[in-house]
């Protein structure tokens, strides 16, 4: 009687074990195809810091030892930590990218969304308006 205890409840270990792995692999899929969407009202939000050289001289500085490993030097996804990770980061070169709104990267750098680690603790207000003021001067393709 106890070896069927035992039996059963193993069996449903294993049951809870693989629906979790099924659950997490179907998430993660998900978030590479869903679009990512900012609220409207950080959609809306305008960028306090003018497009200037020293600007986006500084948002360089910041992408160079924040989002390079990821995003790639040039916006192009191809940073050496997406092969090492198995990560898909946004392409911050795409000609789409030009249609959301400064608000809507500001908010996307201050929240992430995993694997992309929210910066809003990490990185100070003026820092992440001057890296979307950065990413917009990447190449389009």
């Amino acid at each position: 009687m106890r070896t069927l205890r035992v039996f059963v409840v193993l069996i449903a270990i294993v049951a809870v074990s693989i629906f979790s792995y099924r659950y997490e692999s179907a998430a993660a899929a998900d978030s590479k195809s869903e679009k990512w969407l900012s609220p409207a009202p950080s959609a809306a939000k305008k960028n306090p810091i003018s497009a200037t050289q020293d600007s986006i001289g500084a948002g360089q500085k910041i992408y160079s030892k924040t989002c390079v490993t990821c995003h790639g030097k040039t916006g192009d996804a191809d940073g050496p930590a997406v092969i090492e990770l198995n990560i898909h980061p946004a392409k911050l070169s795409d000609p789409q990218l030009a249609t959301e709104s400064d608000g809507s990267l500001f908010w996307k750098i201050t929240t992430g969304k995993k694997p992309m680690p929210a910066y809003g603790k990490r990185l100070s207000e003026t820092d992440r308006w001057n890296l979307v003021n950065y990413i917009r001067t990447l190449p389009k393709r």
